[in-house]
């Protein structure tokens, strides 16, 4: 149940029932990802340049080597496609700044009950973000607006970490007296007597709109900081930038983060343009949501009439080339890619599946961290027709919104990396790899252009942003 006012955390009041779905807490790890996940960096290393070998060995070593300057907790979402001539690749989807995953992910060792809570307090953000970091006085905070069995767990393996309590808060986007507050960068929490606290460092997993709440630049220590997610973590639009600009430092080495095509800065009378431009088929998103929220396939017209007719509270959109079965993709320059989808059922029924890789990095680089899958409610059709939603054939997110604001979740398209559900996916050991490979790539695109957001001294370059970020309805939700 969500707290109506923040409570205090102590150390040692970790209990697992209350931080992973009760399927996982019985459930074992896959041999294939257990074996994945104790990889050395080294070997990862190795055995992709084995299989790429016209990449640069070194270039990637330092990749993944190097620790970010912001950007310490990260999660992608992948897909896995393939050609009619067989040629595979791992795809980013979109990259998440307050990724989920622990309460889904399956022990790596059963007598650490904590898994990769702890894992994350001592990498991310212990020798991490905080690592020689001058700090002002205060406590320790973690503030939410979803997501309660997580944030709970990471207060809780805070609390362990730090040894010494922690602040859980709520703080929704619609609370009129939150009891978070900002005072010249300083995050300050109101107990239940009304007395504020001073924050010297907290982790966040505000997710929906959370620069309308958190400041561009804070004395207390952020993870993650809200200037990652307008640099890509929950901005759609500049990560695609992101993207491009890393693709193009990296020509060289051959090493690429793989997207599908994407058109940024759209607006809405261009919709249909650039819709027809991929063949009628594609993907249109709002560039700052998240949750599955504003996103749109569009394969038919009444799919397309439909998505014009709504209302839409933002003036630019993304346009992507819409990944569907081998006889309705759209049309790119590389040509068609079509979802690999799971392994056929009993039914010989084959469901779009993704895969979220979350990984965090420390002083010494990133290392992966959790994993889970998702499928699709409706199995792929060899062709369309309007009696199939094609977003029940795609989408794969598991939240759903309730007509009054609150969230719920689908754990029933819940893929876990366990003995049971993991071979469904028909993944192997380089297919997870390459998935790290990608997550990372994805991650440092977005550290470094949360850099190029900043001034040297650390102010956020406000003209900069919106040069790059031509929208102003997101402009004025800013947080001054």
């Amino acid at each position: 149940m969500t707290p109506s006012a923040p409570v205090r955390v102590l150390p040692g009041h970790f209990e697992p029932e209350r931080h992973f779905y009760p399927r996982v807490l019985n459930a074992q790890i896959h041999p294939l990802v257990r074996f994945f996940l104790g990889l050395s960096r080294e070997r990862i290393i190795e055995r992709y340049k084995h299989l790429n070998p016209r990449c640069d060995a070194q270039q990637l070593t330092e990749l993944l080597c190097t620790p970010p300057k912001h950007y310490f907790w990260s999660g992608c979402d992948l897909m896995h496609v393939t050609t009619h001539d067989g040629r595979r690749r791992m795809v980013v989807i979109e990259t998440n700044s307050c990724p989920s995953g622990q309460k889904s992910m399956p022990l790596y060792e059963e007598a650490d009950e904590q898994g990769g809570y702890r894992t994350l307090m001592e990498r991310a953000f212990k020798n991490g973000l905080l690592a020689g970091r001058r700090l002002p006085v205060g406590g320790l905070a973690m503030i939410y607006d979803k997501n309660v069995m997580e944030a709970s767990g990471y207060a809780a393996a805070m609390a362990d970490a730090f040894n010494e309590p922690v602040w859980l808060a709520v703080h929704d986007q619609d609370d009129p007296d939150p009891p978070v507050r900002w005072d010249d960068g300083l995050m300050l929490v109101r107990d239940d007597a009304g007395e504020w606290h001073p924050i010297r460092a907290a982790m966040r997993y505000i997710t929906q709109r959370p620069w309308t709440r958190m400041p561009t630049e804070t004395r207390t220590a952020v993870l993650n900081p809200v200037t990652v997610c307008l640099a890509g973590g929950r901005n759609k639009s500049v990560a695609s930038t992101a993207y491009d600009l890393l693709n193009a430092q990296l020509s060289e080495a051959r090493l690429k983060v793989h997207t599908p095509r994407t058109l940024r800065d759209i607006g809405l009378p261009e919709v249909p343009l650039w819709v027809r431009s991929m063949g009628g088929r594609a993907v249109v998103k709002v560039p700052y949501s998240n949750a599955g929220q504003g996103v749109y396939t569009l394969t038919t017209p009444a799919e397309l009439d439909a998505f014009m007719a709504m209302d839409h509270p933002y003036e630019r959109f993304i346009v992507q080339s819409l990944i569907g079965n081998s006889g309705w993709s759209s049309r790119t320059g590389e040509g068609v890619f079509y979802h690999v989808g799971t392994m056929p059922d009993r039914r010989s029924r084959i469901f779009v599946a993704d895969l979220r890789m979350m990984i965090c990095a420390s002083s010494d680089g990133f290392s992966p961290l959790a994993l889970y899958a998702r499928r699709a409610r409706s199995p792929l059709t060899d062709s369309l027709d309007a009696s199939t939603s094609s977003w029940d054939m795609l989408g794969t997110n598991l939240s759903v919104k309730r007509a009054d604001g609150t969230w719920d979740t689908e754990p029933n398209r819940l893929v876990l990396m366990d003995r049971k559900d993991f071979n469904q996916l028909g993944l192997g050991i380089d297919a997870l790899v390459e998935a790290f490979v990608q997550t990372v790539l994805a991650t440092v695109a977005i550290d470094r252009m949360t850099t190029s957001l900043q001034t040297q001294r650390g102010r956020f370059r406000r003209r900069l942003f919106g040069q790059m970020n031509d929208d102003p309805a997101l402009l004025r939700e800013l947080m001054p």
